[in-house]
């Protein structure tokens, strides 16, 4: 084979000479990895930690589906369908209405590089790692940033934010509807109002509490909304859920200069997305096999029907808080009306290292759940029933797991 390369270069010239003589011209230094040279090997979990959350047999097996191009016209009838159940899960007729190609971060990320300018003044609620992930990205952005911080556990009232738009006058006020780190269910119902009486665009991260909680994008009057493929909707993580405003458009689309993302600019995601009216042109490669999952996440949760979904959380959650109540154990959201009914947050039990439970159940049971995480590290135990997952089922074998994992971790003496 390789002489008759070789004599077809000759014939060819000098220079495809030198092509054929390059194609192997060192040694490989690294190896083929032994461990590739394996089969795949997956443990059994149940994942209830704050997601992700384990894959309905429906969803698995879009995942293996084969591969379509990403501008085939049949990717295009996906990537619609997609768009009207966004519209459906997030109760918006917003016709900017989209998927990133990344994570819940990447859909706050997008929003935030496409509204903010350097300069806006930004406000922040911040009561956990998610308020604090946005006014990082803020800074970076050139924002100002105004936190309203609270200690995990806390909220916002209409009064607290209605002080803080009137003093730093933000173009944008930040709130998370499920704060996954604490546990806590923000309510929402007149924030939208408010922030436009004072010129301000509300941005709401719904990534935990999507499909859970009740939500409302247009009647709650919220300019931004995002949320992820992995919690609830039972999809694989790597996609996320996106919704602007037309007000919210307007501030895009009116900037003075460009976001600083090519890869997140809205304007360009909108044609990919068939949001404004023009032929599609090519920006990034989807990831389509993960478009075809979340395409079925949101299938699923249309055919059980938002209300349903509600109601089966947070039944599920109450089921759970009287199991881990009858254990001795201490909810850590002490007000009923303000807990996140798809993550349940219990304080750590005294004398226990919270690491201790965490790895028992996993290593003993196969059960996934976790700590803290930011602010509440070291402070709770996070417990999550989303979407398939949200069953007496579920809550049986937890919480028969923590029984054990009581009677068996180290506890130090007081």
């Amino acid at each position: 084979m390789f002489q008759a390369l070789a004599k077809a270069s000759a014939a060819l010239g000098p220079r495809a000479a030198g092509w054929v003589r390059t194609m192997a011209s060192h040694q490989l230094l690294v190896a083929p990895p032994k461990a590739l040279l394996k089969p795949l090997s997956i443990p059994t979990r149940l994942l209830l930690g704050p997601g992700p959350s384990n894959l309905p047999p429906r969803t698995m097996a879009a995942g293996g589906l084969q591969m379509l191009g990403h501008m085939h016209k049949e990717t295009y009838q996906i990537m619609d369908e997609i768009k009207e159940g966004i519209q459906y899960v997030f109760q918006t007729r917003n016709p900017l209405t989209l998927v990133i190609s990344g994570s819940g971060h990447c859909a706050l990320e997008a929003a935030l590089i496409n509204v903010l300018e350097p300069g806006d003044s930004f406000l922040v609620g911040v009561n956990g790692i998610w308020g604090q992930r946005a006014a990082d990205i803020g800074e970076r952005l050139g924002a100002r940033v105004h936190p309203m911080t609270k200690d995990p556990g806390g909220h916002y009232t209409l009064q607290e934010v209605e002080e803080g738009l009137a003093q730093h006058k933000p173009v944008l006020l930040f709130l998370t509807h499920g704060e996954s780190s604490s546990g806590v269910l923000q309510p929402l119902d007149g924030f939208g109002e408010l922030c436009h009486r004072y010129k301000c665009l509300l941005l709401v991260d719904s990534v935990a509490s999507l499909g859970g909680a009740p939500l409302y994008m247009d009647q709650q009057g919220i300019d931004i909304l995002y949320s992820g493929s992995q919690k609830v909707l039972n999809a694989p993580p790597g996609t996320s859920l996106l919704s602007f405003s037309d007000t919210a458009k307007n501030k895009i689309y009116s900037r003075k200069t460009k976001p600083s993302s090519f890869y997140l600019d809205v304007k360009y995601l909108a044609n990919l997305w068939g949001c404004d009216g023009q032929p599609r042109m090519y920006h990034h490669t989807t990831p389509v096999v993960s478009l075809y999952s979340l395409r079925e996440g949101l299938a699923l949760l249309s055919e059980q029907g938002l209300e349903n979904s509600w109601r089966k959380h947070r039944e599920a959650a109450a089921y759970l808080h009287g199991r881990l109540q009858a254990l001795g154990l201490r909810l850590f959201v002490k007000d009923p009306a303000l807990r996140l009914p798809t993550v349940t947050t219990v304080a750590v039990p005294t004398g226990y290292d919270w690491r201790d439970i965490v790895s028992y159940l996993i290593e003993r049971f196969g059960i996934e759940i976790t700590g803290g995480l930011g602010p509440s590290t070291g402070k709770v135990l996070r417990i999550g029933l989303m979407g398939c997952n949200a069953t007496r089922e579920n809550v049986d074998l937890v919480t028969e797991a923590l029984r054990e994992a009581l009677q068996h971790c180290p506890k130090k003496k007081l």
